[in-house]
């Protein structure tokens, strides 16, 4: 189950057709179609295969051990020879394989293909981790693998099986980084721990770096336990010991302490307040009426030429009677002017990069459908396990859709394009040459 295809090699569907050439199926498929085989499942033919597979498998392992085939005229003359077999049962993604693993006399022989003590093939695990990224709750699973497979795990084991990532996820939260981040988006999910007897809501934050190609990467994953500006700075600390020496523009929700971390790390660093967040925070208390009419009115704000054109259109929103009717609106937009503003010195190319952090909520949207059938986490480690792990699974469901589209002529592609890691910006390069013109000290020495 663990060996790989022979490069060049038949693959099994190529098998399945010669043998349909041949004829050899024919019998076969008749006690199927009569149903008189099953395929899965206790008895089933699938696990059969596989079981003879396995045992062939093992039994050439033993035979290169020995340095003889079963039954060879030399065996005699060889000091350690066959004895039998014991009886192992192991977990598949076909359901539960009963084995007969070979034994040596000397009690040397030690197997690759089902190694001692392993109880699982690797395709269970696999799946059980795929479930588990797609948001399927343990005991879910447990029922799952029960009834499809007949495979009975206990809750414990399928946990081990998804903590074996954690170590995995360490070495990801911890990895270089580029020196350098033009753009970094930072944004949060909001996800329920299990603290002390109570359910606690917590928020867990999310960084994309754009590097010099364009090409977003998600940077890391943390869980706060108290936010504020102490936990932003260890934020940014954490990037910069994993080797992040600049960031020009860091993109946010308006979260309180970054500013001051940000400016601490990266001194020379603009944070910019997403403006559709800005958006969002200021008709939160709009009549759903009004709320078209409010965002028409708001426009001339956020895509004004100029700071003082943009101040201009905001006093004509206030003496408007949207204005007046909703003060808060103007109110949200004075307490974040200084955090707005500085995107307008940019021309628009640049601004379209910088003005918003959907590049990590089109993120968030995915992993929240994850994140909600759990319901809570036991652990901050649980809640990054499993972001991590979504995240992954997410990447390669796309990938694997967009390489069963490959060929295909371009209106018949269904596949998505990735998420997010991996993703270019659109329109970088002109984006890039106005960083490059409005920042030329900074980007010319990592070009």
């Amino acid at each position: 189950m663990t060996d790989e295809k022979t490069p060049g090699g038949p693959s099994g569907q190529d098998l399945v057709e010669q043998l349909k050439a041949a004829g050899q199926l024919d019998a076969l498929l008749a006690q199927i179609d009569a149903g008189n085989v099953e395929l899965t499942g206790d008895g089933g033919f699938v696990p059969a295969l596989v079981k003879a597979a396995l045992e062939r498998g093992l039994q050439a392992e033993l035979s290169s051990h020995l340095g003889n085939e079963k039954g060879s005229e030399d065996a005699s003359k060889h000091a350690n020879s066959r004895n039998g077999t014991t009886p192992k049962t192991v977990q598949s993604e076909v359901g539960p394989i009963a084995l007969d693993v070979p034994r040596d006399r000397a009690g040397s022989f030690t197997p690759r293909l089902v190694p001692k003590g392993q109880r699982r093939l690797g395709g269970l695990d696999d799946m059980i981790i795929s479930l588990y990224a797609s948001g399927v709750t343990i005991r879910d699973i447990q029922h799952h693998l029960a009834s499809t497979l007949g495979t009975d795990l206990s809750h414990e084991t399928i946990s081990n099986v998804t903590d074996a990532v954690l170590e995995e996820v360490s070495a990801w939260q911890a990895r270089p980084l580029e020196e350098f981040y033009p753009v970094l988006y930072l944004d949060a999910i909001r996800i329920k721990i299990r603290e002390n007897s109570q359910v606690i809501n917590r928020a867990a934050y999310i960084a994309v770096g754009v590097d010099l190609d364009g090409v977003k990467h998600v940077l890391g994953i943390w869980v706060p336990d108290t936010e504020g500006s102490a936990f932003w700075a260890h934020v940014c600390a954490d990037l910069a010991n994993r080797g992040v020496r600049d960031v020009l523009i860091v993109c946010c929700d308006g979260l309180k302490g970054l500013p001051e971390a940000v400016e601490a790390t990266w001194p020379d660093s603009m944070v910019q307040t997403c403006v559709v967040y800005l958006i969002r925070a200021a008709t939160r208390f709009v009549a759903y009426e009004d709320r078209k009419k409010v965002a028409a009115a708001l426009k001339p704000i956020y895509t004004a030429a100029s700071e003082d054109a943009a101040w201009a259109a905001l006093v004509e929103f206030e003496t408007s009677s949207l204005g007046q009717k909703y003060p808060s609106i103007v109110m949200t937009w004075k307490n974040s002017w200084d955090r707005f503003v500085p995107f307008l010195q940019f021309p628009p190319m640049l601004r379209k990069v910088i003005y918003t952090t959907n590049a990590i909520e089109s993120l968030n949207y995915q992993l929240r459908k994850v994140t909600k059938n759990g319901g809570h986490f036991p652990s901050t480690d649980a809640a990054v396990k499993l972001l991590w792990l979504a995240i992954c699974n997410i990447e390669d469901k796309r990938a694997a859709d967009r390489a069963r589209d490959r060929g295909k002529p371009a209106n018949e592609r269904k596949a998505q394009g990735r998420l997010v890691e991996g993703q270019v910006v659109s329109n970088w390069k002109q984006a890039l040459a106005q960083l490059a013109a409005a920042y030329p000290d900074r980007i010319t020495p990592y070009l």
